[in-house]
């Protein structure tokens, strides 16, 4: 779990602090590429995923509440359609609302 400014918020045992850091840093910018095509091409600024695929495996990115993304890497021996749906399933047991985090206004 990141904030949408890149902080890591929560991270598995599995996963080094450092390593989790930077992921959650370069997930935010791709999430902000993400709003950027979306803003150029689609309709809006609204992202509903970003999938990066890359020798080894995948990262997906998905908003999980307001102002709060969900990130996980895979190898490559994944189906990444169930991927995006276990993350949806995951994100709605545990409840957007719990996932938020506060906006801060400048």
């Amino acid at each position: 779990m990141l904030t949408s400014d890149g902080l890591m918020k929560v991270r598995t045992d599995q996963t080094p602090l450092d390593v989790a850091d930077k992921v959650a840093a370069a997930c935010a910018g791709l999430v902000a590429l993400g709003m950027g095509m979306s803003r150029e091409f689609g309709n809006s600024e609204t992202i509903r995923q970003v999938m990066v695929e890359f020798d080894g495996g995948f990262l997906f990115v998905r908003g999980a509440g307001d102002g709060s993304r969900l990130a996980v890497v895979t190898e490559t021996v994944i189906d990444p359609a169930l991927i995006a749906q276990q993350m949806q399933a995951q994100v709605l047991m545990i409840g957007e609302r719990t996932l938020g985090t506060e906006r801060i206004s400048s």
